[in-house]
């Protein structure tokens, strides 16, 4: 190999590293990249309206409910289950939250309690189904959907309830305005400063942590490029969320997703229980021989989903300002696909929170920008359905070529002709003395 070609080879890979070191998170970028190039086409397509200040406050306002149902469905996936309920628990807590604030007199801090006991308890119901009875989560979760839409219906009589004011902060409220006028949100920019420095801080620490542990880190050059294009995106996202019009800004129900994303990438990364979600998924004999509670582990995922589900809920009605029988159809479907699109593997064991948070963007994004350019709702319906089926196409094909993302096959190595080595020679061993056997010979 010529020292040009090592050189090459070499600023290749650094320059992979501002992607991440791992196949993982070079995955996640390709899917990020695809987010960026949708955006960017809406933006041409819409003459600068899916980047304005109104549509992407309302964007997050209005799919936030989805990516907290993705966050919870990819820890299903990953360990290996689906469920179809989480629309008709979302719904059904729903109701019950808004019939007692209205005929129970529940101040609002209590239902939001009492709805997320709800969920609880009803994902304490299905995951004894599942983890204890063995009845596949496929089953468990149909009956489930089932269940509780007609739950919903009895309830509500299949009428509309209303919420109070209170309660519709965590669906349609916004950082307040505070501080001296700047023609901007200065809350919202604040936490964009906050993201900024933290983005900044946790480069620097991984880079620190990296020469103690003795490993070699990226260069220098590779940290500030992905520090500096981050943090602009950062800087500008916060500018267009801080400049909306008066009296809106970065949305509450973005702030609890933002929450819930760190909070739930850290457990799935760096805690036991989430190494047990991968190694149950992944393999469950293998898992349970190394003294994992497969049952245990199963049980929780199924109530953890249940219960982002009732808070999904809950964000939807204070959205709307009331709950009613068409609540949460479908949305089991599209936090589905947003998991799958951001990279989680049919057969569980692989998946990320991030990763599943990008892919629900991408559909939120793509949804938007069809109703932008006044497509009909049908061919909104066709157009996500290709999107999913192609994306999880791709991702099968390049797994079948043994690569994990398309920047894997796009920096895949040509294949070069080489001749085989000369097979070594053999010499027959009789039992004879060295002198007495026949000259070595090559085989046939």
């Amino acid at each position: 190999m010529s020292e040009d070609t090592s050189t090459r080879k070499g600023a290749l890979g650094d320059l992979k590293k501002i992607f991440g070191s791992g196949s993982s998170n070079l995955r996640q970028f390709g899917i990020l990249f695809s987010l960026i190039a949708i955006i960017l086409l809406f933006q041409y397509l819409t003459d600068g309206l899916t980047l304005s200040s109104g549509n992407l406050i309302n964007l997050v306002s209005q799919y936030s409910y989805i990516l907290i149902l993705a966050i919870g469905m990819v820890m299903v996936i990953i360990a290996g289950h689906i469920d179809l309920s989480v629309g008709s628990v979302a719904a059904f807590v729903g109701i019950v939250v808004a019939t007692a604030m209205r005929d129970w007199n529940f101040p609002w801090p209590l239902a939001i309690l009492l709805g997320l006991f709800v969920g609880m308890l009803i994902g304490a119901w299905q995951g004894a189904w599942v983890a204890y009875v063995g009845v596949p989560a496929f089953i468990v979760t149909l009956a489930g959907m089932l269940i509780f839409r007609g739950g919903n219906q009895v309830i509500g009589n299949a009428n509309t309830v209303p919420v109070p004011d209170g309660f519709t902060i965590i669906g349609s409220g916004y950082l307040p305005e505070v501080g001296p006028n700047t023609g901007y949100n200065n809350l919202t920019l604040l936490l964009g400063l906050i993201i900024v420095v933290a983005v900044v801080y946790s480069e620097w620490r991984a880079r620190r942590v990296q020469k103690i542990m003795g490993s070699t880190p990226a260069p220098l050059w590779v940290s500030i490029v992905k520090v500096v294009l981050l943090c602009a995106v950062i800087v500008y996202a916060s500018v267009l969320f801080a400049g909306g019009r008066v009296g809106t800004s970065f949305p509450v129900s973005g702030i609890i997703l933002g929450v819930l994303v760190l909070f739930y990438a850290f457990v799935t990364r760096n805690t036991i229980f989430g190494r047990h979600v991968y190694a149950v998924g992944g393999n469950k004999l293998a898992a349970e021989l190394s003294g994992v509670k497969s049952r245990r582990v199963n049980f929780l995922v199924m109530m953890n989903m249940s219960i982002l589900s009732a808070l999904a809920g809950m964000i939807f009605v204070a959205r709307s300002v009331a709950s009613g029988p068409q609540d949460g159809l479908s949305w089991e479907l599209d936090a589905i696909a947003a998991v799958f699109i951001g990279g989680a593997a049919v057969s569980g064991g692989i998946g990320t929170v991030v990763g599943s948070i990008i892919g629900g963007l991408v559909m939120a994004v793509l949804n938007n920008g069809l109703q932008l350019l006044g497509v009909g709702s049908d061919w909104v319906q066709i157009i996500k359905g290709m999107v999913l089926l192609v994306a999880v196409g791709v991702d099968v094909w390049n797994k079948s070529q043994g690569r994990p993302s398309i920047i894997g096959l796009l920096t895949r190595k040509k294949k070069t002709a080489e001749f085989p080595a000369e097979p070594p020679l053999v010499v027959p061993d009789t039992g004879t003395p060295e002198s007495a056997r026949p000259q070595a010979t090559r085989p046939n």
